[in-house]
């Protein structure tokens, strides 16, 4: 005797389907992130949010014993516009002066004060656009 594939099972299996494509795909485009900013949009902003920008000099300090102190300004180098940056925690190997980094963070008293081991490296060349060479 055979036995009938009930619908109501089928209907439950879509559903519960359904409802976790709409979470993943909530998530992926509204869930939680933090807005990237450059440093002349920095002014004013409450709460966390991830600076991009590129590293100015002089960098002072130890990222262990008290903090690396440093200077962001944009990447694209129409505004003129720094952030003094504090970040404790690990520190990339490509760090250095006129690199592109991303760290996560809140403003305090006109410092960036990143969170330990957020810091980023980007590699400019990677990002640039390729030249047009036959």
């Amino acid at each position: 005797m055979a036995r009938k594939a009930s619908p109501a099972r089928l209907v439950i299996a879509l559903s519960v389907a359904g409802v976790l494509a709409v979470f993943l795909l909530y998530t992926s485009i509204a869930g939680g992130g933090n807005p990237s900013l450059p440093p002349s949009e920095l002014a004013g902003r409450t709460g966390e949010v991830q600076l991009a920008g590129l590293v100015v000099g002089p960098v002072r300090g130890d990222a262990h014993a008290g903090g690396l102190r440093f200077r962001l300004r944009d990447i694209s180098g129409e505004s003129r516009t720094s952030v003094a940056v504090l970040y404790t925690g690990s520190v990339p190997d490509l760090f250095k002066v006129g690199r592109h980094i991303v760290v996560n963070g809140e403003l305090e008293r006109g410092t960036f004060v990143a969170q330990p081991g957020s810091m980023i490296t980007k590699c400019p060349s990677k990002y640039a656009p390729k030249s047009d060479s036959a």
